[in-house]
């Protein structure tokens, strides 16, 4: 609500990139508060899938629209999940970059550590070609890395090192038709002729770091806590941001420091794993991945595998190496190539 009607004039380095590319701006799409969900100041952002329930988000429009069939692709953000989950819930393909590989020049801070901005589409190589147009040096973000994006549709993925995090995929779910779609993709990719290597990630208490993401996000919004303007959010449960804003204040120093010693332990050790790994499979909603990896800034590829017993999509996950992001592609192309999940589509005409 306090940005109603703020009016920034000037465009996001992504915004610029994609219009010389050809691309037409047709939409500004809604997102959940500062970064957190579906709901906004004009209400929520309803699933085309079940116009009952919301989208998820943060990237809630994005995936709203982009599984409507309003646009042809959306550009999403990402700290913690906000791409890859509303992807999920929408059964779309998104892709989250590696951190440092798509400029964030022009889009509001919420971790300056852990944000990155990429495409909401309906395929991998979708994905592939806005990537392309977005990515790489602007002069104005100095966490980008000048490494090239070398996407070839047509690699051999034989040739990769693919693991499977076995534990995530054996968990026990309440969702046991989502269950069944993890374990029938990864049965799907072996019928491909993939060799898939069990593997664990790295253990260590992950959770403990989310105060990372917290003292981050209250840095960036302290302004906005001190001078009461977070009291004009629609949201103000316990976990919404406002809340946590203002718990974060509480975080003692000497544990923020802490956490990020073992961040740097986390990332070694993600670095050796990722030695001997080339991209990894991993169910889109299970265990630590998400938050380990929005840590460390790997890329990751969702995309839909299959419907829940209500009708509403699942999927399944493709984790890259640090600016692995053709690879992880790859591999999930070979998926799409050879089901028909991506084609599938909300019945809008008797859904709301």
């Amino acid at each position: 609500m306090p940005y109603k009607d703020q009016f920034i004039d000037e465009d996001a380095t992504v915004i610029t990139r994609l219009e010389q590319a050809g691309a037409v701006l047709v939409a500004k799409l809604t997102m959940g508060t500062l970064a957190m969900g579906d709901v906004w100041f004009g209400g929520k952002t309803r699933n085309p899938w079940d116009t009952e329930n919301g989208s998820s988000g943060s990237s809630a429009g994005p995936g709203s629209a982009t599984a409507a069939g309003l646009v042809g692709f959306s550009i999403g953000t990402e700290t913690c999940g906000s791409i890859v989950s509303p992807s999920t819930v929408c059964g779309i393909t998104g892709l989250r970059p590696t951190y440092g590989r798509v400029s964030r020049y022009g889009a509001m801070a919420l971790s300056w550590s852990m944000d990155k901005i990429g495409p909401m589409c309906r395929s991998v190589e979708d994905c592939a070609l806005v990537l392309d147009a977005i990515y790489g040096l602007d002069g104005k973000d100095g966490t980008v890395v000048d490494i090239p994006f070398n996407w070839d549709s047509d690699l051999d993925v034989r040739n990769l090192r693919i693991g499977y995090v076995k534990d995530d995929f054996e968990k026990d779910r309440e969702n046991a038709r989502w269950k069944a779609n993890d374990e029938a993709a990864l049965e799907a990719l072996r019928s491909f002729g993939l060799e898939l290597i069990p593997m664990e990630l790295p253990d260590y208490p992950i959770g403990v770091m989310s105060i990372i993401l917290n003292a981050e996000a209250a840095a960036a919004f302290d302004e906005f806590t001190r001078s009461d303007t977070d009291d004009l959010l629609v949201r103000q449960t316990d976990n919404a941001w406002p809340n946590s804003f203002r718990k974060a204040r509480m975080i003692p120093a000497v544990e923020y420091i802490q956490a990020n010693r073992l961040r740097t332990l986390v990332m070694e050790a993600m670095a050796e794993l990722m030695s001997r790994i080339d991209v990894y499979v991993v169910p889109s909603s299970v265990g630590d991945n998400s938050l380990l990896t929005n840590l460390t800034g790997h890329p990751a590829v969702v995309v839909p595998n299959g419907l829940s017993d209500d009708g509403t999509p699942t999927s399944i996950s493709f984790t890259g190496k640090l600016y692995g992001e053709a690879e992880a592609l790859a591999v999930a192309k070979v998926y799409q190539d050879h089901t028909s999940f991506h084609l599938k589509h909300p019945d809008l005409k008797n859904n709301g």
